[in-house]
């Protein structure tokens, strides 16, 4: 069993807020930004109980929620369907699950900040692989989980913007971003929306 799959069975998920991330909200509401999803499927890795999926899928897009916990698919496959969103159990850093699939965009929320920092060009090398060139990799990413002077010992783990250039730079290009005007209480000012474009 993984961690989070206990983490779940034990109901310890203080990061399940009940409703999709406000800075997802933003994004979709914001203008310009219909089109970055592209014509084919959006894979949302780390999808928990599918909130963001389901915000997506709202927009008339198709959408697969991945989770490495079963019993996360389980709980958002419990949840009425919206639209054409589907969930998956796997593991977005696993060649062996991605091999052969291909997505027109990524929703990133929680999942990079999630886990192994050592593992962070392992996700940025997954994300590319299942896009092709000119595909966003869109995210909310929580910079500063952690208050000043708490160890980082995560998960979530702390994460600054030039980290995240970094370990996209060998596949992607970032082409915007800001600080979200709306975001869960207590992460004000604490998130980033960063879009990065699919070289080649």
């Amino acid at each position: 069993m993984n961690n989070w799959e206990a983490r779940y069975l034990a109901g310890d998920t203080p990061w399940e807020k009940g409703q999709a991330a406000p800075p997802l909200l933003e994004l979709i509401d914001r203008a310009g930004m219909s089109d970055i999803w592209g014509s084919g499927i959006v894979l949302v890795p780390g999808c928990g109980a599918g909130h963001d999926v389901r915000a997506l899928a709202k927009t008339g897009l198709a959408v697969v929620g991945l989770d490495l916990a079963p019993s996360a698919v389980k709980l958002a496959r419990s949840i009425p369907r919206v639209g054409s969103e589907t969930y998956q159990t796997g593991d977005f850093l696993d060649p062996n699950w991605r091999e052969g699939l291909s997505f027109s965009a990524i929703w990133e929320h929680t999942c990079f900040c999630a886990i192994d920092p050592a593992r962070r060009d392992d996700y940025s090398a997954a994300a590319a692989g299942v896009l092709a060139p000119g595909c966003i990799l869109a995210g909310v990413f929580y910079l500063t989980p952690n208050d000043a002077g708490e160890e980082n010992s995560g998960p979530p783990f702390n994460v600054s913007i030039a980290e995240l250039d970094q370990h996209f730079a060998p596949w992607f290009e970032r082409i915007d971003a800001w600080v979200p005007q709306q975001s869960y209480p207590g992460r004000e000012g604490r998130e980033w929306i960063g879009i990065y474009r699919k070289l080649g």
